[in-house]
């Protein structure tokens, strides 16, 4: 069984930086795109970012310039480097990857890591 799990989320003043860590771990699986999803209290799950295998990567107009979306494959993790926050940031943060294992391909989601941002 795959499991996506976050870690980095937390309380943070308003123009500060947090970095976001998601693992992937398992047996026999690969790891294809992955990406960063946010939710605010009362919005819609929203895409943050995503990045290919490859390391191509797509973000959202409203995090372009200030959030950086990075993977090291070697460790099966992705990272979202976040910077200039602004209170508007403040959501739950989770991580998706589609996954290979064995015979299965799969859409998985982490458990989600709080990021608060104070005016």
């Amino acid at each position: 069984q795959v499991q996506l799990v976050e870690s980095g989320g937390g309380l943070v003043q308003a123009g500060g930086s947090l970095r976001l860590s998601c693992v992937a771990s398992g047996s026999d699986f690969s790891i294809y795109t992955m990406a960063w999803y946010r939710q605010a209290p009362g919005k819609q799950r929203e895409l943050v970012a995503g990045i290919t295998t490859g390391g191509i990567t797509n973000y959202a107009d409203s995090v372009k310039g200030r959030f950086t979306i990075s993977r090291d494959n070697a460790k099966n993790t992705v990272y979202l480097q976040m910077n200039s926050l602004k209170p508007e940031d403040t959501a739950v943060y989770y991580c998706y990857a589609d996954v290979r294992s064995g015979s299965r391909y799969l859409s998985l989601w982490g458990q989600g890591t709080l990021v608060t941002v104070s005016s």
